[in-house]
C-alpha cells in the first residue's frame, strides 16, 4: 500500500509489491466510527516483520515497526498547501486589508487565468479552420507540376 524501506536490510518495498499480510483490529483506537487496522508483514528479502496502521483521518497509512517510509513529495506538498492555507485565513481574521490585498491579488490571478484560456481558444480556432485536405491537394498539384517541368 505504501513505498518503503526495510529497517534491517535495506531492501525498498514498492507501493504494489504483492505479498501475505496477517491483519489485526487495533483496540481502542476508533476514527469516526471506522475501525483502525494493523497489518503485519515480511520484508521480502530478509524476512524481518514490519508493521503498519490504517490512518482514515489522512486516507493513509502510518508505518509502526521494521521500516521507514520513502520521501513523498506529494504528501508534503499538500500539508504545505493546508499550512499556507491556515496562515491566510488567520491574517484575513486579524486584519480587514489583508482580506482586501488577497481578494484583490485572487481577482487578478483569475483574470490573467482567463486571458491565457482566451489566447488558447483562439489559437485552436485558428489551427481549426486550417484546411488539411486543401493543402495537401495544393502540395500534390505542386509536385505533379514539377514533375512536368522537369520532363520538358
Amino acid at each position: 500500500p505504501v513505498a518503503h524501506r526495510c529497517k534491517t536490510c535495506g531492501e525498498y518495498i514498492y507501493k504494489g509489491k504483492k505479498f501475505n499480510a496477517r491483519k489485526e483490529t487495533v483496540q481502542n483506537e476508533v476514527y469516526l466510527g471506522l475501525p483502525i487496522f494493523r497489518f503485519y508483514i515480511k520484508c521480502t528479502r530478509c524476512l524481518a516483520e514490519i508493521t503498519f496502521k490504517t490512518d482514515p483521518e489522512n486516507t493513509d497509512y502510518t508505518m509502526e515497526h521494521g521500516a521507514t517510509r520513502n520521501f513523498q513529495a506529494e504528501k508534503l506538498l499538500e500539508e504545505e498547501e493546508k499550512r499556507m492555507q491556515k496562515e491566510r485565513e488567520e491574517e484575513e481574521l486579524n486584519n480587514p486589508m489583508k482580506v482586501l490585498e488577497n481578494r484583490t491579488k485572487d481577482s487578478k490571478l483569475e483574470m490573467e487565468v482567463l486571458e491565457n484560456l482566451q489566447e488558447l481558444k483562439e489559437l485552436n480556432q485558428r489551427q481549426a479552420n486550417v484546411d488539411f485536405e486543401a493543402m495537401l491537394k495544393q502540395y500534390k498539384e505542386l509536385e505533379e507540376e514539377q514533375r512536368r517541368k522537369e520532363q520538358e
